[in-house]
């Protein structure tokens, strides 16, 4: 079976669980190779709904998380979106399908910060590989800073879970309007998925679901 007979099987699964439910993030996952960022050991189970270590004691998120953050983001075109956790980089790449589609002339951008710098020289050589490099910057450094130089953002999603005071940084960082999908909780267990929304100098939390993550590390994030 080919990878792209895989990873359509992949989708339709999400899709028949009603984890995938936009159109939009259907053709993101259909369009990025998922077996592009992950170690060649783990090329073989690139597309079974399952996390997979990437080194450095970091995992890429099983699809059907990257799935439900990419909906739960409601991720549109011309959107300008900070990532913290790049990891391999697959999630950018989606993110990056949805806000500056490659047949699009869309001026949609996706940063992401990555504090292992072997990770993020990793992510940089897999965005290439796939086309994304003009899409996403990735910056090597403490993800729980956000990246100042480039904000305000539309959304802002991070992928380690943070400690339950959720790094102000970030918040400060978004738009009014703007969408947060943060988890956060204790450093090993009993983490939640937020959902926080900017409205002007107030923010509205909704918790989706328990999750497991790598803790977030940095100045406001664990030791």
């Amino acid at each position: 079976m080919t990878f792209e007979e895989k990873r359509r099987r992949l989708v339709e699964s999400l899709t028949s669980r009603k984890i995938l439910t936009d159109p939009k993030v259907v053709r993101a996952m259909l369009m990025v190779p998922r077996h592009k960022f992950v170690p060649e050991e783990a090329v073989s189970s690139a597309y079974i709904d399952s996390p997979l270590s990437i080194g450095q004691g970091q995992t890429i998120s099983a699809p059907h998380m990257n799935a439900m953050m990419c909906e739960y983001l409601e991720l549109k075109e011309g959107e300008k979106v900070l990532e913290v956790g790049t990891g391999s980089g697959y999630h950018a790449a989606l993110c990056a399908e949805l806000v500056a589609p490659k047949s699009s002339e869309s001026k949609g951008h996706v940063y992401t910060i990555e504090r292992l710098k072997q990770l993020a020289e990793g992510a940089k050589r897999s965005l290439k590989d796939t086309g994304y490099e003009n899409i996403v910057t990735v910056i090597h450094g403490d993800g729980t800073l956000g990246y100042p130089e480039a904000a305000p953002y539309d959304k802002i999603l991070v992928t380690a879970a943070s400690p339950s005071k959720i790094p102000h940084p970030l918040k400060k960082q978004l738009k009014n309007g703007g969408v947060l999908c943060i988890p956060a909780g204790s450093k090993n267990f009993a983490q939640n998925l937020y959902i926080i929304k900017k409205r002007g100098e107030k923010f509205e939390t909704k918790r989706v679901s328990g999750v497991r993550f790598v803790p977030l590390i940095g100045k406001f994030g664990f030791d």
